[in-house]
């Protein structure tokens, strides 16, 4: 059998990892996932029993002294993801590294500067992008077949419970950056994002209503496009009825997906705008330009770039339009003030961090 062109690393080995040592193992014959890392050798050499990996480094280091791995997949906890992409970067590696990248606007310009000075690419995990219905969205709005976009609303209302707060870097600005603005309803915006285009302003909420966290868990906002498209954006993880929706209401028709952690073509509908009925012909004919979704169809574009000598998507310039949509929801909910596209500049507080000063319960010892 011939030896895939390129070898590929996982470091940390957690809940995450399987989506990604799925997608190594989808692309079998461009990728093979060689070694893994750990800070807990049992669990590390558990999966690598289970995924059929040769190699269990003692650590990142020890892992690329070796030389041979081209691309790292980083699936350890938010606040570890600089210092661990900034070793893989020095050392020339690829890296593809899941939400959020960064706890800070500061830390993802650091990264971005890392990357620059050495050549290699860092590609954020924002697998929504990549899925069916997705493409078939972006090219029928580029091509103005739908019409303007008018209005949206985007939805994460997911649920989560005390127990799983208790792993200790969770709900804590300091580890992971924020609530479900950052870890959970970050997937969604940042496809809606990918439709829509640029954002100016934005107008937000967030408080801390059950959950035994530092951080918020749950926010809106409202969200003006520089086209003029209205959105709503609402992240939670108090909601019992779990369910993820995105709903785009152009001119001449209305685009849904209703999905929970993933998606299929089949959660995607359009309802044509009467007069426009042949609209449901164009989108059930629009040829695929992915057959699948997620990490498996992201890693296939990741793979194509490293075989063109490009960078990979998503690019760290498209992670920061999401990040700083990120970063204004907090700022606006924090300052009770509009933020704008551009704004949260270097010297701001929530640059910095997400919470700025201080979220309000924060000041008063809640």
């Amino acid at each position: 059998m011939t030896e895939p062109p390129y070898r590929a690393a996982i470091v940390g080995t957690g809940a995450i990892a399987g989506a990604h040592a799925t997608a190594l193992r989808d692309h079998a014959d461009r990728v093979r996932l060689t070694a893994v890392v750990d800070l807990d050798a049992e669990r590390a050499r558990a999966f690598a029993d289970r995924w059929d990996v040769p190699t269990v480094a003692p650590d990142l280091a020890a892992l690329l002294a070796g030389g041979d791995v081209k691309l790292v997949h980083l699936c350890t906890p938010p606040a570890t993801h600089l210092p661990l992409a900034l070793e893989c970067l020095r050392a020339g590696v690829t890296v593809v590294v899941e939400k959020p990248p960064t706890l800070s606007l500061a830390e993802l310009d650091t990264m971005a500067d890392a990357a620059r000075r050495g050549g290699a690419h860092v590609a954020t995990v924002f697998q929504h992008r990549f899925g069916p219905g997705a493409a078939r969205l972006r090219a029928m709005v580029a091509a103005g077949e739908l019409g303007r976009p008018m209005v949206a609303t985007c939805e994460t209302l997911w649920y989560r419970d005390d127990a799983y707060y208790a792993v200790p870097w969770r709900g804590t600005w300091e580890t992971e950056g924020g609530g479900p603005t950052m870890g959970h309803g970050i997937h969604q915006f940042d496809l809606l994002l990918s439709v829509l285009g640029p954002w100016e302003q934005v107008t937000a909420v967030a408080a801390r209503r059950s959950r035994p966290v530092r951080t918020e868990d749950v926010s809106m906002a409202l969200v003006t496009f520089a086209d003029g498209t209205l959105a709503t954006v609402v992240n939670s993880v108090v909601s019992p009825r779990q369910t993820s929706r995105l709903r785009f209401d152009l001119e001449y028709a209305t685009v849904e997906l209703t999905h929970l952690y993933g998606y299929t073509l089949d959660d995607w509908t359009l309802t044509p705008l009467p007069g426009h009925e042949h609209l449901s012909s164009a989108w059930a004919e629009r040829s695929e330009t992915t057959v699948t979704g997620g990490h498996t169809a992201q890693l296939a574009a990741v793979l194509d770039a490293l075989g063109a000598g490009t960078a990979p998507p998503v690019t760290l310039a498209d992670t920061r339009r999401t990040m700083e949509l990120a970063a204004a929801i907090y700022a606006s909910a924090f300052t009770g003030a509009p933020v704008h596209s551009g704004q949260i500049m270097a010297g701001s507080p929530f640059a910095r961090r997400m919470n700025g000063a201080g979220a309000p319960w924060e000041s008063v010892g809640a």
